[in-house]
């Protein structure tokens, strides 16, 4: 009992950094743990080239990551409402940097695809724990501002890493090395900081209960959350277009083989994707969620556009379009359901809202990818992007009809 009362005063008297540089630590620590989801993104190709693999495990890499991010989500996404926010960050960035260390010194892609499984597990941990711990550690006169990092983070984190690890697979002589390396430099370093950042949540009973594969949704938002869902659907189909699909169909529609043309499309699109929802405070939630919709729909007609005319420019403008629908429909989703919720319950919120997400963009990738074998990259991009515009539209009508009552 002494050594126990010893070790509780000695973890009390750990120093602890202050509320306001753990929100900006750990918005930091949530941009660079989707830089390194967003990383694979152009170095795929150039494993494909080294390894001689065919162009479908390409989506099945991206694929599996979203699959096994979701299955986390579901076991643990709620788990930080019971142990703490600390813990659970520690833990998934620490695991997140087993990750980099497997790509680092990945021999196939069998390799890479294990890896990408252990950085879904780690994101997933990650994702609800670190996007309640931003709310909740956003100085009172930054609330606003911590509501919107929960959106503009994950969005900036994939675009920075997709450029990130374009231009060292453009220019460096071993990209693939010194992206991964780098990025695990980083991720110790989140891991450590993570250690000193002040807990936002208390401790309750039922933590083991709460790995219990489930979905908790507050009874006060699921008129609102069923509404959002075709958006959130839509948005995330967009990103796997742009970050899954594009590389491959960059190669077999536009003859591009260049690693830094599909880095740069996805940087755009998810960009887009941060600048909307940056500099949308100003407007009311419902009708941002809508207008980001109306958005995605437009920006899936140009990337149909671009596919059967194969034309690049039309490709360009459905990255702007439906990365900016993106940002604007997330970001009204997330400022709508977030302040009707308790404290308590924010991380089960934010587990229903990526649940399904990345069961659309995982679905999404695998499905395309077995298309593309089987009825060609012109037929499958065309098909994906008319069931993208056809969901959203259901967004779009479904939104409409909730913002006139």
């Amino acid at each position: 009992m002494t050594a126990l009362l010893e070790r509780t005063d000695t973890a009390a008297r750990r120093p602890l950094l202050s509320r306001g540089v753990g929100f900006a630590g750990i918005s930091a620590a949530m941009v660079v743990i989707l830089v390194a989801a967003g990383a694979p993104t152009p170095l795929l190709p150039i494993y494909q080239h080294q390894w001689g693999f065919a162009p479908w495990v390409l989506t099945l890499a991206f694929g599996i990551y979203a699959f096994s991010l979701l299955i986390a989500i579901l076991v643990i996404g709620s788990l930080s409402d019971y142990v703490g926010r600390r813990p659970l960050m520690i833990a998934a960035l620490a695991v997140d940097l087993v990750a980099m260390v497997m790509f680092l010194f990945a021999p196939s892609i069998g390799w890479v695809i294990a890896a990408r499984v252990v950085q879904g597990v780690a994101t997933g941990a990650a994702s609800s724990a670190l996007s309640a711990a931003v709310v909740e550690l956003a100085p009172e006169k930054f609330k606003k501002l911590g509501a919107q990092m929960t959106s503009m983070a994950p969005l900036g984190g994939l675009a920075i890493g997709a450029l990130f690890a374009g231009l060292l697979a453009e220019f460096a002589t071993d990209a693939a090395f010194e992206v991964w390396l780098v990025l695990a430099i980083v991720m110790a370093a989140g891991t450590l900081f993570a250690v000193f950042t002040p807990e936002t949540a208390t401790r309750k009973p039922g933590a083991v209960a709460s790995l219990n594969p489930r979905i908790s949704l507050p009874a006060q938002v699921r008129r609102l959350y069923w509404t959002s869902v075709p958006g959130i659907v839509g948005g995330f189909m967009t990103m796997t277009a742009f970050m899954g699909l594009v590389p491959a169909l960059l190669v077999a529609v536009f003859a591009v083989k260049s690693p830094i043309v599909g880095s740069l499309l996805a940087f755009v699109a998810l960009g887009a994707s941060t600048v909307a929802s940056a500099f949308s405070s100003g407007l009311k939630a419902p009708h941002l969620r809508l207008g980001g919709m109306v958005a995605m729909v437009l920006g899936a007609v140009l990337f149909i556009g671009s596919i059967g005319a194969t034309s690049l420019p039309l490709l360009w403008a459905a990255a702007v379009v439906g990365g900016g629908g993106i940002g604007a429909s997330f970001a009204g989703t997330t400022r709508g359901l977030v302040p009707e919720v308790a404290p308590h319950e924010r991380a089960g919120l934010f587990t229903a809202i990526f649940f399904v997400g990345y069961l659309a963009m995982g679905s999404a990738a695998i499905v395309a990818g077995l298309f593309i074998g089987v009825a060609g990259a012109v037929t499958t991009a065309i098909g994906y992007g008319v069931v993208v515009a056809i969901v959203t539209l259901a967004g779009v009508i479904g939104t409409a009809r909730l913002n006139r009552r």
